[in-house]
């Protein structure tokens, strides 16, 4: 619960600071669709199917993820997109930076993966 409330504030901070770049209309699905995955990410989380790799993006690690980590990754990569354009910088550079928050705000048992590239649950 408390990684989804987390999650869910991250989320709505990104949008937010991406807001002046993306249309509201873009922004407002952007938002709704990555809180309506939320729940189901962190089930595949804790259940080890996924992890936060070290860009910013979900990674399967095993078995069948229904299609969720491409549609997150979607549009993690807008907003990151977004960021990148109004902050002067790229997008690779704002998918790492979020790595970083995402693993030390990851729920203990989740599969994260270090800037060297090497996997461990945190």
């Amino acid at each position: 619960m408390k990684t989804s409330l987390l999650r869910l504030f991250v989320v709505s901070g990104l949008l937010f600071a991406a807001a002046p770049l993306v249309n509201a209309q873009d922004l407002g699905l952007i938002r709704d669709r990555m809180e309506q995955r939320i729940s189901q990410i962190d089930a595949l989380k804790t259940q080890g199917v996924l992890g936060e790799n070290n860009r910013g993006l979900l990674e399967v690690r095993s078995g069948d993820d229904q299609g969720v980590a491409a549609a997150e990754n979607a549009d993690r990569n807008a907003v990151y997109a977004a960021l990148a354009k109004k902050t002067g910088t790229s997008a690779d550079a704002v998918g790492k930076a979020r790595a970083r928050k995402i693993a030390t705000a990851s729920a203990k048992g989740v599969w994260v993966q270090a800037e060297n590239g090497q996997w461990s649950q945190k």
